[in-house]
């Protein structure tokens, strides 16, 4: 460096230096802002799911300052005049204090609710994105396990942050969490015990569930989630079939400044609406519902939409018990732990499952296929959403059947039938359609002629140019 450079620096540019002389910052940049990234808007879905979760640790923060997880009693003295002068626990009490007296409390309480929805969704809507366009074939078959246990994992945070409250409504929700882990023959009370703290209800049972909803689970969704960006990273992106996008070369918009501006767009977007739906629309008015007492249930009790899926199995259930090795096993043991445990165990094991039965192909796969393409796995996959929106309509059957005027065991039988019958009847619609529009459909793996791309994709660097073989 010249004198004259030496003295026009800054210690901003010195700063930089250092750390290059360190780091090799500058040796990765070209390469890293280059990449290329998928321009089409299915591929924003995993960014929503991002988003929310870094909008739910910044409202979860907020929250934690404020809330107590203690089953202690203490007079309600606060400015909600029902329960003025009524024993309640504090963790409730520190509920209503952050939803009447703290500043943007309530706010940031239904901002919290309403990110948590949308986190599920978003990651739901994703992967039946990589379901219908074969997205989770080789080699992509352990980050689709990643975004399964992230799917599992946003569920128990709902759960455990749902219940945290104290409040009537969800002590139910609880009550119901803690007979299906009873359920489990033999076992079932070592978990019970060690996830609560002891005999339901407990005195610890708040404070192992704030434990697993402010530390332990978000710490796995967090190191799960940087697993998944860094095979992504590592592996590429899948793509669409056609212009310059083939299995050997990676097109899309590059890092910076195309899709670095439309994430930021895209997360700007999303703290809007949710801030929107956590001002405008009210979300479980729990002063409403009043504190949890062991021998009171609330009803009529709905769920999150994630968890009215289970809710449904298990109302839709026979009461069928039966007696093994001199232990009852309770009627809730099939449809809490069996079937939901047998759905997933499918759902983890599906890219092995379509490699073998379905799709019969080992090859490494970077282009995805239309859902046409593919009629068998777009039957499984309709005929299973249809079985899930079946049962969870099924978990608010006693609002239904009181909106509509019909009976509830009448709705009950109905629903019965409707989740083995419709999934039947769109899984093979679903198949007809799919065949019938495939019929005589290019191959989705042969390159189309490039001369309609648009040029505004940019081919990954670390990918084989479009000239090599």
């Amino acid at each position: 460096m010249s004198t004259q450079d030496k003295a026009r620096s800054t210690p901003g540019d010195d700063l930089a230096r250092w750390l290059d002389d360190r780091l090799r910052l500058a040796e990765g940049s070209k390469k890293y802002l280059n990449k290329a990234f998928p321009a089409h808007w299915s591929f924003l879905l995993g960014e929503v799911a991002l988003f929310c979760l870094i909008i739910l640790v910044a409202t979860g923060i907020f929250l934690a300052f404020f809330y107590v997880p203690d089953h202690r009693l203490v007079v309600y003295d606060g400015p909600y005049v029902p329960l003025q002068g009524q024993e309640i626990s504090a963790a409730y009490e520190s509920t209503l204090r952050l939803s009447f007296e703290v500043p943007a409390g309530l706010l940031m309480r239904q901002i919290h609710h309403w990110a948590a929805l949308v986190f599920v969704a978003a990651i739901v809507v994703h992967m039946l994105r990589i379901f219908f366009t074969g997205a989770f074939r080789k080699p992509r078959e352990l980050n689709w396990v990643i975004g399964v246990t992230l799917l599992l994992l946003a569920i128990g945070a709902g759960f455990t942050g749902y219940s945290l409250p104290d409040d009537l409504l969800s002590g139910t929700g609880l009550r119901i969490g803690y007979s299906v882990l009873m359920s489990i023959p033999f076992v079932g009370p070592l978990p019970g015990f060690i996830g609560l703290g002891g005999e339901y209800p407990g005195t610890n049972t708040l404070g192992r569930l704030y434990l697993m909803h402010v530390l332990i689970i978000p710490a796995g969704l967090l190191g799960l989630v940087a697993a998944h960006l860094a095979i992504l990273i590592r592996q590429k992106h899948t793509q669409k079939p056609g212009g310059l996008a083939r299995e050997d070369n990676v097109v899309g918009e590059p890092l910076f400044p195309n899709q670095t501006m439309t994430s930021l767009s895209l997360f700007a977007f999303t703290v809007a609406v949710l801030s929107l739906l956590g001002g405008l629309f009210e979300i479980n008015p729990l002063w409403l519902y009043g504190t949890y007492e062991p021998f009171q249930v609330f009803a009529p009790m709905q769920p999150d939409w994630y968890m009215g899926w289970l809710e449904g199995l298990m109302r839709l259930w026979p009461a069928w018990e039966w007696t093994m090795f001199g232990v009852t096993i309770p009627a809730i043991f099939l449809p809490g732990v069996v079937l939901p445990g047998a759905l997933f165990t499918v759902v983890f094991a599906w890219p092995w499952i379509d490699r073998r039965w379905i799709g019969r192909d080992d090859r490494e796969h970077h282009l995805l296929v239309r859902p046409r393409d593919n009629p068998m796995r777009t039957a499984i996959g309709v005929a299973g959403l249809t079985f899930l929106v079946v049962i969870t309509v099924a978990g608010s059957n006693d609002v239904i059947a009181s909106d509509i005027g019909m009976g509830l065991q009448t709705l009950t039988n109905v629903l019965r039938f409707a989740s083995l019958l419709l999934p039947l009847a769109a899984g093979f619609a679903a198949y007809r359609i799919a065949s019938s529009l495939g019929a005589g459909a290019p191959d989705p793996v042969a390159p189309e002629p490039a001369g309609d791309d648009s040029g505004a994709a940019t081919a990954d660097q670390d990918a084989p140019s479009a000239g090599q073989p």
